[in-house]
């Protein structure tokens, strides 16, 4: 199949995005205003509200993404998913950041989730609220987060060449695999508190590393603009105020080329992007991540220069954006189709299931319940047992009684880069620490089957069909897969070792 990104696009966009005129009642602005928002204003400080605005798109000019993505080669995925997104903002904003503009106020607009976030005076939401081209106006709170912290190196544990987490998983049999796939050709990205990128475990992997000199263009985005911690605002080099983001870095990657072979797929290439100010982050500053993901942009530069070819293969997020600090559904919509578009540009996403376990229905934060989320469990690789703190399912907190998560992997006393020097390292637990081992995982599985990249259902599919079963009936659960383990604990070789045995014709997905 020939077709440029231009002509496979075509069909999908109209010769007009206008918007379809329509009068909003006095029930229905109201009506617009997130519940969170509207309290909020009730209080009657006055102060202005961070706020996303999300623009209305008439029907005639909605894209099917999805269909999209389907009806394009994996290849070029990136390329054409990223271009008719920015074509419906584009012409769907426009309206909205034109009045913002002419009220002086200050705006960020996004493409992977069609909105629009901006800091308004209380009395300008109602105005914003009536015009005709606004769908919502969400909150868009500060979210504080109780992160892992270091936990001093266990009395005794011996530092072998590769870590138990990694070994549990059999990463190191697919590095022995013909052809040595470790990760090769690979982009893994990552956003959390941020990354120190002169890691010894960490810095020959990094994508903006040549051996000699660093370029953090395209690489590298910071998503806080004030503030900051030890980083500051506007880090234009990979920094992090906290050190959870580095410790789940070297996990995915990690490798000094002596004694800590800490990554799973040590061979792959990183980028990355720093959403929380000292473990504060916002839906902004989330959604921010995602945009840079999409298309990566150079530093200090924005959206619009963009470049889709790019973008990382999976990103690993080990954060949550708890609903009792904020995060509600209006900001869950925004989030979700965030993630959504992103996994039909060819990205796989993986989520942390959260700590709240051991109870049943605890998987109850965005991202890790939405089903366009590749959710992971924390289990203890000494034993194999579920961590009591790793949440578990059945989603109930959006009525869906959706089986979560999808898989579990290593997560308990895991040994990873730490922040406090280039040496360095420590121990770590929870979902956060799991997550990675997944992502990492996907990424050996598409350097070992290079026909994969690009197509992150068809990777979750052979993590989660390969993962070794434990059956469970807790928590509304009724053997395998289940609420606890999901379809199982993670196996990256029987995962390449079966989309290896597979017929060619199922990764072309319908091309050639």
């Amino acid at each position: 199949m020939n077709n440029s990104p231009s002509e496979l696009l075509r069909p999908f966009l109209f010769a007009t995005l206008a918007l379809s005129a329509f009068a909003a009642s006095a029930a229905d602005w109201r009506d617009k205003v997130d519940p969170v928002l509207r309290a909020e204003l009730a209080k009657g400080a006055g102060a202005p509200v961070r706020v996303l605005i999300v623009p209305h798109v008439a029907a005639e000019a909605q894209i099917d993404i999805a269909a999209l993505s389907s009806r394009t080669p994996p290849k070029q995925r990136p390329q054409v998913v990223h271009a008719a997104l920015r074509a419906q903002a584009e012409a769907t904003q426009a309206g909205v950041r034109a009045w913002l503009r002419r009220e002086g106020i200050a705006y960020q607009a996004f493409s992977v989730a069609n909105a629009v976030a901006a800091t308004l005076p209380a009395d300008q939401v109602d105005a914003l609220a009536k015009r005709g081209d606004v769908a919502r106006i969400d909150a868009d709170p500060v979210i504080r987060h109780a992160l892992p912290k270091a936990e001093p190196l266990q009395f005794g544990k011996a530092v072998t060449a590769v870590e138990l987490g990694v070994t549990y998983i059999n990463a190191p049999a697919v590095w022995a695999l013909a052809g040595n796939p470790r990760g090769g050709g690979i982009v893994v990205a990552g956003q959390d508190t941020g990354y120190r990128w002169t890691h010894a475990a960490l810095k020959a992997k990094y994508r903006g590393w040549n051996g000699v000199s660093a370029n953090h263009d395209y690489q590298w985005h910071d998503a806080i603009h004030s503030g900051g911690g030890v980083c500051g605002a506007n880090a234009v080099a990979p920094c992090d105020d906290n050190g959870h983001g580095t410790h789940t870095m070297g996990t995915m990657i990690g490798d000094d080329g002596a004694t800590n072979q800490i990554g799973v797929a040590p061979d792959a290439k990183w980028i990355a992007c720093r959403n929380m100010d000292v473990g504060d982050g916002t839906p902004t500053t989330y959604l921010e991540c995602f945009e840079f993901f999409l298309a990566p942009y150079p530093v200090g530069g924005t959206p619009g220069q963009g470049d889709p070819n790019q973008s990382p293969h999976v990103i690993n997020n080990s954060w949550g954006c708890p609903a009792v600090e904020g995060c509600n559904s209006g900001n869950w919509a925004t989030m979700q189709t965030a993630i959504s578009n992103l996994t039909a540009a060819g990205v796989l996403v993986v989520v942390s299931a959260g700590n709240g376990g051991s109870g049943c229905s605890t998987v109850s934060d965005p991202p890790a319940f939405f089903a366009e989320s590749f959710s992971v469990g924390n289990f203890n690789a000494s034993t194999g047992t579920i961590a009591s703190s790793s949440s578990r399912g059945p989603v109930t907190v959006d009525g869906s009684n959706r089986m979560k998560p999808e898989i579990s992997a290593p997560g308990s006393n895991v040994r990873s880069a730490l922040n406090s020097g280039d040496t360095s390292y420590t121990t770590m637990s929870g979902t956060s620490m799991a997550g990675p081992h997944v992502a990492g995982a996907a990424a050996l599985l598409m350097s070992a089957v290079p026909a994969l990249q690009r197509q992150p259902a068809l990777v979750r599919q052979y993590l989660e069909q390969s993962a070794t079963p434990v059956s469970s009936t807790a928590c509304s659960s009724a053997g395998v897969p289940n609420n606890l383990y999901g379809h199982g604990r993670l196996d990256v070789l029987a995962a390449v070792q079966a989309a290896l045995a597979a017929t060619p014709e199922i990764f072309l997905d319908g091309f050639e």
